[in-house]
């Protein structure tokens, strides 16, 4: 996330919701979004799980070994109702010295007080 264009750091941004999900979770589907992306650049498997909305969510999360994330671009989050939201980005990469963009729109559902990815379409 940002403030006056300047990145926050880690500890301000994303941190409070991968260190303590049950207790401080995203408040909106953007900061899950955000939160989300830290957790694939930290291999943090568990919060992938518990932030995936159960209708479908993989049995488990695997990580390309030798992947390197470089920057998230939030391009548009829209609130489409209390329940529901889109939030498409840009995700860049590099594997084996190749450069990669993952162009995505997510979709988000609120329930019990707590945003879920549901699933993305590629753009």
């Amino acid at each position: 996330m940002y403030a006056r264009r300047r990145p926050l750091a880690f500890a301000r941004c994303c941190g409070p919701y991968l260190a303590d999900f049950a207790q401080r979770p995203a408040p909106d589907a953007e900061s899950l979004m955000r939160s989300r992306y830290c957790a694939f650049v930290l291999e943090d498997a568990d919060y992938l799980i518990a932030t995936w909305h159960p209708s479908t969510r993989p049995p488990e999360v695997d990580f390309e070994p030798g992947l390197k994330w470089l920057g998230l671009e939030v391009r548009a989050h829209k609130v489409l109702d209390a329940t529901h939201a889109e939030v498409t980005f840009v995700a860049r990469s590099r594997l084996a010295g190749r450069a990669q963009r993952l162009h995505e729109r997510s979709r988000f559902v609120a329930e019990d007080g707590r945003w879920f990815y549901v699933d993305g379409e590629m753009q």
